[in-house]
């Protein structure tokens, strides 16, 4: 039997010496990968192949990487590790609330580096599926229903959308667990998380605009100060 093919890891960092560090980071644990120099010649490249992860530079020659994450965004669904000289806690915030999975600030350690790829390479990874609850695949709260395979979010009129799939994990931890109190690290799935990582209410925002009348006063997913969020929701499972 073939040998699985290693993930593919695409290097978007226009400086030669940050670049051979993390190509030979990944090179020592077995990972596939390519360098580009440019935010141009990497959103070029996507449109023949797409990496599992991407980790990426703010400071391109061409273009912000910003614009390079939003870019992305708009029209793929993978990994994306932010690794920048950037200090600034505007960037970050603003690089997750932009799609990012994670962020970190050089200089790195290189098994940090390869600890946060894995973690995002899991997060992405499709579930197994599990004979005992292969059936159920719909949920259905406060008139809404939400598909867990297809990510598909229907709304009480019928209105159809589409969730990312950090959104998808968010809201079926909530489905999971309604009327539950859920800590941060609780929803981002063990992931430390310190006070200037504000990923998870960021994603809980996004996910407020969607399924709340008022998101500023929301009565679904209620915000429990110094504990973490709660669903207040009946949910069925089909």
């Amino acid at each position: 039997m073939a040998e699985k093919q290693k993930e593919l890891i695409h290097v978007v960092e226009d400086e030669p010496a940050v670049a051979s560090l993390i190509c030979k980071t990944l090179d020592g644990f077995g990972y596939r990968y390519e360098v580009f120099r440019s935010g141009g010649e990497f959103l070029r490249s996507l449109k023949t192949q797409l990496p599992q992860v991407a980790i990426l530079d703010l400071g391109l020659p061409d273009m912000d990487g910003m614009e390079v994450l939003h870019q992305v965004r708009a029209r793929h669904r993978f990994g994306l590790l932010i690794v920048t000289g950037r200090t600034d806690t505007h960037d970050r915030v603003m690089g997750l609330e932009l799609g990012a999975d994670d962020y970190m600030v050089k200089p790195f350690e290189p098994r940090e580096l390869i600890a946060r790829v894995r973690s995002i390479l899991r997060r992405y990874m499709p579930p197994t599926p599990d004979p005992a609850t292969t059936a159920v695949r719909c949920a259905r709260f406060n008139g809404w229903r939400f598909e867990l395979g297809t990510h598909l979010l229907v709304s009480p009129d019928g209105k159809e959308d589409s969730l990312s799939l950090a959104e998808a994990q968010l809201l079926t931890a909530f489905l999971e667990r309604p009327n539950q109190i859920l800590s941060r690290e609780q929803l981002l799935a063990g992931r430390d998380v310190t006070a200037l990582d504000r990923s998870i209410d960021l994603r809980v925002s996004r996910l407020r605009r969607r399924l709340e009348e008022n998101p500023v006063h929301a009565k679904m997913i209620k915000t429990v100060y110094g504990a973490g969020y709660l669903m207040a929701a009946e949910v069925g499972w089909e």
